[in-house]
């Protein structure tokens, strides 16, 4: 027997005055009653009850006691009724995470469009370019794009992006077209940085087998954004992901290189903890973006 059942029973023996009475409106029987109150008391060490062979009648302890568990027992229940309220109009505070460039990008309309939505959920976008624990970090959901490892979440697979190879037009009349992968190591390359250090060779995948070729990077940055102005401006080659090259690449100002050597797909999730009862905002929210997603990147 928990501690609020223990105060629940006190509060109806006090209330109707007998053990009998109260174990009659809660369906138990006199003697588990006597029981759940006697362990109260020997928790609390106070005696709650004088009693007698006919009644039971409150000690001075006991009344003031009863003031308090009676309070403690009406913001119980409005607790629970708030959290089930939850469950049926969507409130609160929302969570999310996202890598900086595709949360601005496509997280970001999502979030907007579900908040005029649901007037009374608030939104937490956390755009961020490193692992997260949402956990530790209080994060309801989030996006990934990575192969991910077994872990303690739930991954809902939305689309693929590709990992690509670009350089401005400029660039590629002043220095030539790369033919081959290998060619990169002669040609000014654009590096990002981030959670690791510039890494000082590209791999490829060709046929089941990686080719890796050394690179000497000409800048390195830790901006994606900087990185495509840069490369935009006709400072070298840059490797990204498709989603963050694709306006560059729409209007001209980016050109895809080694583009007969296309490489793996990488997948986005919509990821949550696992084994957690999502809020119905959450779940409201995964389906929106869910579905939208997969009409942007889904094949």
């Amino acid at each position: 027997m928990d501690r609020l059942e223990t105060v629940e029973i006190f509060v109806a023996v006090a209330e109707s005055g007998s053990f009998v009475g109260a174990a009659r409106q809660l369906g138990r029987s006199p003697a588990a009653m006597t029981r759940a109150v006697a362990s109260l008391e020997d928790r609390l060490g106070i005696r709650l009850f004088n009693r007698t062979t006919r009644a039971v009648a409150l000690t001075d302890a006991g009344a003031r006691y009863l003031e308090r568990a009676r309070r403690a027992l009406t913001e119980f229940s409005e607790l629970e009724l708030s959290a089930a309220g939850e469950q049926q109009v969507p409130q609160g505070l929302l969570t999310v995470t996202a890598p900086e460039m595709f949360g601005r990008l496509h997280m970001l309309p999502i979030v907007q469009a579900f908040m005029a939505e649901y007037g009374q959920v608030d939104v937490s976008l956390l755009l961020l370019n490193r692992i997260v624990s949402y956990i530790d970090e209080g994060i309801d959901l989030g996006l990934r794009i990575a192969h991910l490892p077994d872990s303690s979440l739930q991954a809902i697979l939305v689309g693929h992006v590709e990992r690509i190879c670009c350089a401005s037009p400029d660039y590629v009349a002043a220095h030539g077209m790369p033919r081959r992968i290998q060619d990169l190591s002669r040609h000014a390359v654009i590096a990002t940085t981030g959670v690791r250090p510039v890494a000082d060779r590209w791999s490829f995948e060709r046929g089941g087998q990686t080719i890796s070729v050394p690179i000497q990077p000409r800048l390195a940055v830790n901006s994606i954004q900087a990185a495509l102005d840069a490369a935009m401006a006709g400072g070298g080659i840059v490797r990204l992901l498709s989603y963050q090259t694709a306006r560059a690449e729409a209007d001209g100002t980016l050109v895809r290189v080694l583009g007969d050597e296309p490489q793996p797909p990488v997948p986005i999730h919509i990821v949550h903890p696992a084994g957690r009862h999502l809020a119905l905002k959450a779940r409201l929210f995964i389906d929106r973006a869910v579905g939208t997603l997969r009409e942007k990147f889904s094949p």
